[in-house]
C-alpha cells in the first residue's frame, strides 16, 4: 500500500487531519494500528486542555419503548456542533447504550460501541476530531412493572435527539385509549409547566428552605408586624408548594382544573401518576 493510501485510510479511521495522519505513520515507520495508537494519544492530550471550557449547548437523547425508557444528557459548547453530523451519529448509538445499561454512565464509557472503540475512546476522539469539549450529561432510566411510559420531546434536532425531553410513567388499565391520549398531553404538560416532584409533600427539603429564605428576606422589610408577616410566609410557601408540585398545578389544556381533577375526572381505574422525568439542556 502506498503511503498516500495509507494517509487516507487513517484519515477515514480516525478523523485526524492529512498533516497530523502523515506524522503518525512517520513516526509509526508506516504501521497503521500503531500509527492510530500515536493519534489517540495525541487526542487525549488534545481533548484534555479542551475540557476546561464551558459546555452548556447539546442535545438530549431519548430512547426505549413505552416500558422502559431513558434519557442523556450531552453536552458540547455551540448549537453549529449539536446539529454536526459525526456528533448526531455518536450520540444516537450512545443513546442506545445509555438505555441498555440502565443509565450507569460507568458503564456506558465502557461499553464497546460499532466501530470497536469504546464510549470513551470515542468521545476523546471526537473531541479531537471536532475541536469543542463534549461531556455526558444526566441520564435517566424509568421502567416501573406494569406501567406504561410516555414521552415528549421539545425542540427537536434530529430524530430522537432534542433540546428538552419529558418522561412520565402511568399506572393504569393500558388498553384505554384515553390513558394513552392523557401521557401524551401530561408529558407535554410537564415540559411547558416544569413541576419539581408530583406532590407538595415531595418537593426537595433544600428547596423549600432556600424559598423560605427567599421569602423571609423579601418580607423582613415591609414594616409589617410579625404575625402579619408569618402568615404572609406561611401563604407564599404553600403558593410556592402548589405551584411546583404536579398534581396541583393548573391543567395546561383547561387552566381552571387541576392535574388531580384531570386524573379523576377520567374515571379509569387504577389510574396514578408513578413518576415523571424532565431534562433541558444546560439546565
Amino acid at each position: 500500500m502506498s503511503d498516500i493510501k495509507k494517509i487516507k485510510e487513517l484519515r477515514q479511521t480516525t478523523g485526524a487531519g492529512f498533516k497530523d495522519c502523515s506524522a503518525a505513520l512517520e513516526e509509526a515507520k508506516n504501521d497503521i494500528q500503531k500509527a492510530i495508537e500515536i493519534l489517540r494519544v495525541k487526542g487525549i492530550s488534545k481533548a484534555s486542555k479542551k475540557m476546561s471550557r464551558d459546555a452548556t449547548e447539546g442535545v438530549i437523547a431519548l430512547s426505549g419503548n413505552d416500558e422502559k425508557t431513558s434519557v442523556i444528557e450531552v453536552n458540547c459548547e455551540t448549537d453549529f456542533v449539536a446539529k454536526n453530523d459525526d456528533f448526531i451519529k455518536f450520540v444516537k448509538e450512545l443513546s442506545e447504550i445509555n438505555n441498555s445499561c440502565y443509565s450507569d454512565l460507568e458503564k456506558v464509557k465502557k461499553t464497546v460501541m460499532k466501530n470497536s472503540q469504546t464510549v470513551e475512546e470515542n468521545l476523546i476522539a471526537i473531541i479531537a476530531k471536532i475541536g469543542e469539549k463534549i461531556t455526558l450529561g444526566r441520564s435517566k432510566t424509568i421502567k416501573n412493572e406494569n406501567k406504561l411510559n410516555f414521552s415528549y420531546l421539545h425542540t427537536v434536532v434530529k430524530d430522537n435527539l432534542s433540546k428538552l425531553a419529558v418522561v412520565v410513567s402511568l399506572e393504569g388499565n393500558d388498553s384505554d385509549d384515553q390513558i394513552k391520549i392523557f401521557g401524551k398531553q401530561l408529558a407535554m404538560h410537564i415540559a411547558a409547566s416544569n413541576p419539581l416532584a408530583l406532590d407538595v409533600n415531595d418537593i426537595d427539603n433544600k428547596i423549600i428552605k432556600k424559598e423560605e429564605e427567599l421569602i423571609s428576606e423579601e418580607l423582613k422589610n415591609t414594616g409589617k408586624p410579625d404575625n402579619i408577616i408569618k402568615k404572609i410566609s406561611i401563604g407564599k410557601l404553600n403558593k410556592f408548594k402548589e405551584d411546583n408540585s404536579l398534581l396541583n398545578q393548573p391543567w395546561v389544556m383547561e387552566p381552571k382544573k387541576k392535574v388531580r381533577d384531570i386524573v379523576q375526572s377520567l374515571n379509569i381505574e387504577g389510574l396514578k401518576i408513578k413518576e415523571f422525568y424532565r431534562i433541558k439542556i444546560g439546565e
